[in-house]
């Protein structure tokens, strides 16, 4: 790590990043500089990765199925251990004096604290925050995660351990791994006239050779790769599922032309989105988005059981804090752990050099102590809370009648689980539309704010222009329209890509795990916040 002992520098007033030439391409009009090496190389291997589906549909899949065995049996373990560490390391970090400081020097945050926590909470969440809420809970109630052995014979300690395994994948680790450490070592290195951009997060080993270094632009596009894929699947899943509930709730044909529909929406709304910038549309959507969740989220407490709901949430709460290292490591069943847990975190990791972008971006003027608890603390806790609200209800309607709610999952998927439950809660209808319109709105706003790091990744100096951000929201809804031509085959492909473009990330974000207390000290002495410790002399 390039660290120093001697006092820390005041930041460069007039950062050089614009003199060290990156394959320097000039917009016009906008004052921005494109990065073509990058560009190029991200959008030609989408290209190239759509249409192998497309042509060679078979032997795409099972190169990328080999890949995903592959790169979860032998890095998945270090995933974990990844996540974990980088939670524990921000948790003790926000306990420390240091956290004081504050994130881009002392100025006002730019936006209020719920538009802040409601851009980085739809954000991360996407289609996971409604179909994954649904579904996942009933299938570990269904069938027991293995880390507990049997599936329980008492039906409530069954639904906290399915709880509890849900909340492993969704809480604590995810949030921290794309909201804390990255963000910290993004906006320290910043303020010392990096860019941002992924091969920022390498600042701490490399220095500010990194700018021009091959290992800069490799950082880049595996980054861009990593969150096109998980970014791209939710947007081609989301036609499916959509179209599937409209099919359910109005009798709409759910056929391909239905989802292509669907995406042409989404795409639109993303572009038009990501076009007005941040401080418009994404937080626009954002608090939208959070509403509505509020609002189905009261809906369905009333309308369904809240004492059920309550008691379910503390005892899948208390299952997951009393086994929470032994579960977030667990490998006893390696088929298991690779479709659930490292799935999950990879899927979560890729998503982690750009959302450090996005959280660094929106953060400014926060402390880091604000940054850790509203991004790797509260967040869970009300995430857990949401899958319980939704996924509980479906565990309870299948405890009053078996099969009401597994059934329509096994054989019809995410998408049936969330329609199944809308349909046993008075106002089904209005119920199942308010899912269809929470689960577009969360896709829409993970689309827009990863087209807006995307086309920062690629821009070398200033913010990217709003042709380009639309660009590459457009780009990602094309490469869903297409690869669900070819059937589920294409997105579940394109899913397990996720893993396979999560294997260099994965040691993109290492460096901030060690480097981020080290910024943070740094930061604090800067701003007054502590004074730097005085070495006793002998004499």
């Amino acid at each position: 790590m390039t660290t120093n002992s001697s006092s820390p520098k005041p930041p460069n007033p007039s950062p050089p990043v614009a003199t060290e030439r990156i394959d320097e391409a000039p917009a016009a009009r906008s004052g921005y500089i494109l990065d073509r090496k990058v560009t190029v190389a991200s959008i030609s291997i989408l290209a190239i990765f759509v249409l192998t589906s497309l042509i060679f549909p078979v032997q795409s899949s099972e190169a990328i199925s080999n890949g995903f065995t592959t790169a979860a049996k032998w890095l998945g373990i270090y995933w974990q251990a990844l996540l974990l560490a980088t939670f524990l390391v921000a948790i003790v970090l926000a306990l420390t004096p240091y956290a004081k400081a504050k994130l881009g020097g002392n100025m006002k945050p730019e936006y209020g604290r719920f538009k802040w926590v409601a851009m980085i909470m739809c954000t991360l969440l996407a289609g996971g925050g409604v179909f994954w809420a649904a579904a996942e809970p009933i299938s570990h109630y269904v069938s027991g995660p293995p880390f507990f052995g049997a599936t329980a014979s008492d039906p409530t300690v069954a639904v906290h351990q399915a709880l509890g395994q849900s909340f492993v994948h969704w809480g604590f680790l995810a949030w921290a791994i794309l909201g804390s450490l990255g963000a910290i070592v993004m906006t320290h290195a910043v303020s010392k006239g990096m860019p941002l951009r992924p091969r920022t997060l390498l600042y701490p080993i490399m220095g500010r050779k990194v700018l021009t270094s091959w290992v800069g632009t490799v950082a880049d596009v595996v980054s861009i790769l990593a969150v096109m894929a998980g970014t791209v699947g939710p947007i081609g899943f989301l036609g499916l599922q959509v179209s599937y509930g409209m099919s359910s709730l109005f009798g709409i044909p759910n056929n391909y032309g239905t989802q292509l529909v669907i995406i042409a929406v989404l795409t639109g709304v993303a572009a038009l989105s990501v076009s007005s910038g941040l401080s418009k549309g994404i937080q626009i959507m954002s608090r939208l988005n959070v509403w509505l969740a509020l609002a189905l989220m009261a809906a369905i407490l009333v309308l369904g059981s809240v004492g059920y709901i309550f008691k379910a949430f503390i005892g899948g709460m208390g299952v997951y804090l009393k086994d929470f290292v032994p579960m977030s490591l667990y490998q006893g069943d390696a088929g298991w752990v690779a479709g659930w847990t490292v799935f999950f975190f990879a899927w979560f990791l890729g998503y982690a050099p750009l959302m450090a972008i996005f959280v660094a971006t929106i953060s400014r003027g926060r402390t880091v102590r604000e940054l850790i608890l509203f991004s790797t603390v509260m967040p869970p806790i009300v995430t857990c809370f949401w899958f319980t609200v939704l996924g509980g209800t479906g565990i309870m309607f299948e405890q009053q009648n078996p099969g009401s709610i597994s059934d329509p999952l096994a054989s019809d998927g995410l998408p049936a689980a969330v329609m199944a439950i809308a349909n046993q809660l008075p106002f089904a209808g209005v119920i199942g539309v308010g899912f269809l319109v929470l689960t577009v709105m969360f896709v829409a706003t993970t689309a827009d704010s990863m087209s807006y790091s995307i086309a920062q990744s690629c821009t070398v100096t200033d913010e990217p222009s709003t042709k380009l951000r639309a660009f590459w929201a457009i780009a990602m809804g094309v490469a869903a329209a297409v690869l669900i031509s070819i059937g589920d085959g294409g997105i579940t492909g394109l899913q397990s890509f996720i893993v396979i473009t999560a294997v260099p990330v994965g040691f993109l974000m290492l460096p901030s795990v060690f480097a981020a207390p080290v910024f943070v000290r740094r930061m604090a002495i800067e701003q007054g916040v502590m004074k730097p410790k005085k070495v006793k002399s002998n004499s």
